[in-house]
């Protein structure tokens, strides 16, 4: 009988590596959606935004109109504004500063936005920063000037 050498493979094994990257890609794909703050809306496109990065602050108060006009406190829907205006004053509760961030759909009615706006601000918020997108697709602020 012919006794066989063992021979060298010199061939990559990829399966193991597939099997990660798949997984990883799992991973990813069920995460991401969970970290976006708020709901998403389609906004506003600026040339000029001004960044502020308190807004992805996990304590942000982050208000939002949608394009049919429904109300949002961070993801959780608001049936109303009185009950908004009761949330936002919780959430205000010592707190040095009072800002509160608006996201609004750029299709959203103009009355809806200033409803909220004007509920946000009889809550006792003194500054309003108004989330838009820039041109190149990058998420900014936009203060208003006056404190809004």
């Amino acid at each position: 009988m012919k006794r066989r050498e063992a021979t060298l493979v010199s061939d990559i094994n990829v399966t193991p590596m597939v099997d990660v990257m798949l997984v990883m890609l799992i991973i990813f794909m069920v995460i991401t959606p969970m970290l976006t703050k708020g709901i998403t809306v389609e906004l506003v496109k600026t040339k000029n935004p001004v960044a502020m990065a308190d807004a992805d602050k996990e304590d942000a108060i982050l208000v939002a109109v949608s394009r049919d006009g429904r109300l949002y406190l961070g993801s959780t829907q608001v049936t109303n504004t009185d009950a908004l205006v009761s949330k936002v004053k919780d959430m205000l509760t010592n707190k040095i500063q009072k800002i509160a961030y608006l996201k609004a759909d750029s299709r959203a009615r103009y009355e809806k936005v200033v409803e909220l706006v004007d509920a946000v601000r009889s809550a006792g918020v003194d500054t309003m920063g108004l989330l838009t997108e820039s041109s190149e697709n990058k998420v900014n602020v936009t203060k208003a000037p006056g404190g809004m």
